[in-house]
Formats: structure tokens, sequence, C-alpha cells
């Protein structure tokens, strides 16, 4: 029987969202010959926390579901014994528990959690998101595909999709990542600016393409950034067994089979997007996956409207645009190595990953003092919160800068130290002793 994992990182209340991952599940076993270990990585403050416990703890029990439920102390504790015999611990435990916000890291988490409880498998999903509903009024839940799909060689899993459009080459290769988008509001919360002054959202939003791209090429990546699959309610399933593009699939609907042992998340600190870099690198080393249309409804908590919440969104966003140097960087080598990613049993490299990672530490950073440059004009003609957040962020653009090159040096160690991770990870109990059947943190 296959082993999988449904993960859900959080660090905010999501009760309602915990519910429905439930209900996943209990899909998942009822259609599907699997054992499903539901985990949520919870990084909420106790209150919180004991909230979410009770919405797990009501989920009608089932022998094929087997529920984790872990704070950032009982994620500490596994990750250490994980580290215990590594060269450098103390490092290694940082990049994978850092004491700011990583939608990396956090991933990379529930990677070797997984990997810990045996699966072959991680189907990742966001709190600030929740499922549609089909004509028939039930749930439209992504498992469907991802398990109809993963981890088969693309011949055999062309009777489970609607088209395959697929060379010859890549058949016998194994289907890597099973993923959808999103409907309802964007994936960056931007679109204020947009509203205000869109061209100040160009100017901001075509600063995540290199600088010297042609203005018509950033205009048609502006927009496609950031919009999901529209607005267009899901009304039948459709699916493609293919090289998936990179823009079509979101973060908070994926599957990863075998790729997520190869290579983990850039583990960067404060940057929004981070967490993508698997898709790009699937689809660049010529493996198969499936983009299917069970898309997942956004939308953007409260929080981020307070002026607090504000501001550190900003830095987050402005970080990301500070990152595309080097990942523009590396995009551009994977898609010249192309499938010379992959090694004689069709594996990822990720000796090569951290060569090309190391090699983009020595960019100039004439481009990122230009990208800060064109936001600080940008936010000043938007005025109020954005030109504000302008002035706060003139003290720190060196700093910003320099950050984000040590993000991408941070990246290159871990993938260098990922084989041994999951190998060790493998061999880790999650718990300091064997758990129980619904295990459910305090």
């Amino acid at each position: 029987m296959q082993r999988i994992c449904l993960a859900l990182p959080t660090n905010r209340e999501c009760r309602a969202t915990i519910t429905a991952l439930g209900q996943e599940a209990t899909y998942a076993v009822d259609h599907f010959d699997v054992e499903v270990h539901l985990l949520v990585l919870d990084s909420c403050a106790p209150p919180v926390r004991a909230e979410h416990v009770t919405a797990m703890q009501t989920m009608p029990p089932h022998p094929r579901i087997i529920v984790h439920h872990l704070s950032e102390v009982d994620q500490r504790g596994f990750l250490e014994r994980v580290v215990a015999d590594t060269a450098k611990p103390n490092l290694l435990l940082d990049l994978m528990l850092p004491n700011r916000l990583s939608y990396g890291a956090c991933t990379n988490r529930a990677f070797l959690v997984a990997f810990a409880l045996g699966c072959s498998s991680v189907h990742r999903r966001d709190s600030d998101s929740y499922y549609q509903t089909g004509p028939d009024g039930k749930a439209v839940f992504p498992i469907h595909h991802e398990l109809a799909s993963l981890g088969r060689r693309a011949e055999d899993a062309a009777d489970a999709v609607s088209q395959t459009v697929l060379t010859e080459e890549h058949a016998n290769r194994r289907v890597a990542m099973v993923g959808s988008s999103f409907v309802g509001e964007p994936s960056v919360d931007i679109n204020e600016i947009a509203h205000t002054d869109p061209e100040a959202y160009y100017d901001v939003v075509s600063l995540w393409a290199p600088i010297d791209w042609p203005s018509e090429r950033k205009r048609q990546l502006v927009a496609e950034s950031f919009r999901g699959a529209g607005q267009d309610p899901f009304e039948e399933d459709r699916s493609t067994l293919t090289l998936v593009d990179p823009m079509r699939v979101d973060m908070c609907n994926i599957a990863f089979h075998e790729v997520h042992a190869r290579v983990p998340l850039p583990p960067a600190t404060d940057t929004i997007g981070s967490d993508y870099f698997l898709i790009h690198l699937v689809y660049s080393a010529g493996l198969p996956g499936v983009l299917h249309n069970r898309n997942i409804v956004n939308y953007h908590t409260g929080e981020r409207r307070t002026d607090s919440g504000f501001f550190a969104y900003q830095t987050r966003f402005v970080k990301f645009l500070l990152s595309m140097l080097y990942f523009n960087f590396l995009y551009d080598r994977l898609a010249e190595t192309g499938p010379s990613l992959l090694d004689e049993q069709d594996l990822v490299r990720g000796s090569l990953v951290a060569e090309f990672a190391r090699q983009s530490m020595g960019l100039d950073q004439d481009e990122n003092q230009e990208r800060l440059n064109r936001v600080d004009s940008a936010y000043r003609r938007l005025g109020g919160r954005y030109a504000e957040f302008a002035d706060l962020l003139l003290p720190r653009r060196d700093s910003l800068i320099e950050e984000a090159r040590e993000d991408i040096g941070d990246f290159a160690v871990l993938t260098e130290a990922w084989g041994e991770l999951v190998h060790a990870a493998r061999d880790t109990l999650i718990y300091d002793t064997a758990p129980g059947h619904r295990q459910v943190g305090p």
C-alpha cells in the first residue's frame, strides 16, 4: 500500500482549512489504496495551536488516516535528531528552522517528516486557501489527480489523464509532479497597486524579469503574473500529461514524487516565492508532470491590511524581487543543461543545482541596485503607506541586497547536504517514541 503525506504548514489560525484537509484525506482513502499521513506543521502561538488540536481531534477516525500535529518545538526536536551526525549540525538546523518566516524552509521540514514517515510523495496545501465545489456541490479535491498519476511511468499514467503532450523520450520517466493553480485573489497581495496606479504596478512587477528583457516581453509577464487560473469555476475535470509550465501551477496545489529527495527548496527568509524552485527544476529536467484544473481558491487574510502586516509583506515582496537576480541565472542554467540534469536513473543531480547556486553568488549587484531604485520611485508615486515603506527601505538597501546573496549561498549549502539529511530522516523517529495511531500534539 502506498503511503503519502498530505501536508499543511501554517503560522495562522486555520481551523476550517484543517477540517477541509481531513475531508481530502478521507476522499483519498475512499478512492485509492493509500495510507494518508495528514501532517500539520504549526508555527502558531499556543492558544491558536490548541484550536487546531480541537479541529484535528474532531476528524472522523479512519484506519488509514494518521494525523500528525507538530509545533515548532516538536519540529526542532525532530530536526536536531536528523542533523546530529552531520558536519555542521547547527548551521543545518538554522537553515531548516530559521527564526524568521521562510516559505521554503517550512516545506523542507514537511519533506523530511514525510521521509521519516516512509511516505513516497508529499501533497502540499496552504492555510490561506480553500477547495472549490463542483456542479454537484461536492468539494473538488486535487488529490484525485495527484494519486492517479504521481510516481507512475508516463506511458502508464496516460490512461489517467484527458490528454498527453509528451515525446517518446519522456515516456519511460516517472511523473515527478502533479499540480494545478488557484482562482480567487492574486497569489501576491499587491492588487491595491494595480488599482491605484497601473504603470507603477508594471514598473514593480516587471522587476522579477531580467532587467535587460524588452518592454513587450515584460508586459506579457506582468499580465500573467500572480493571476493563477483566473476566475472560472470548476465545471469538469481536465488534465494533461506533459512538461508542466511553471507559470501554470502554484505551491498551494502541488504534489511531488522523488524530486524532493534530490533537491530542497531555497530556505530564504522573509522572501515570497522562495518555495517555487522545484517546479522549474522538474520542467527543465524534462521530468513528466500532470497539469489539472482542480484549482484551489486563494484569499488574503486581514493581517496583511494592518500596518505591521503591510510593511512585513512589502519587505518579503522586495526580497523576492532581489532574489530574482539569482533565480533568473539559475533558471537559465537549468534550461541550458536540460536532461543532463538527470543521472542514468533519470534522477536529478543535486550537485549540479548546488554548483549553479554557488556560481550565481558572483553576479554583479548593479542589477539589484537598479531594482531598488525603481521600487523607490514607484512607491513614492503611490504615496501613503507605500511612500512610508520607501523611507524605511532606504537605510536597509545594502543589507537587503547582501541578504539576498547570502540566501542563495544558504541554498547551495543545504542542497549539498540534502542527500545526507534525507537519508538520516528516513532512519529518524518524528517523536521521542513511536507515534500512536492519531498523534496530535498538545
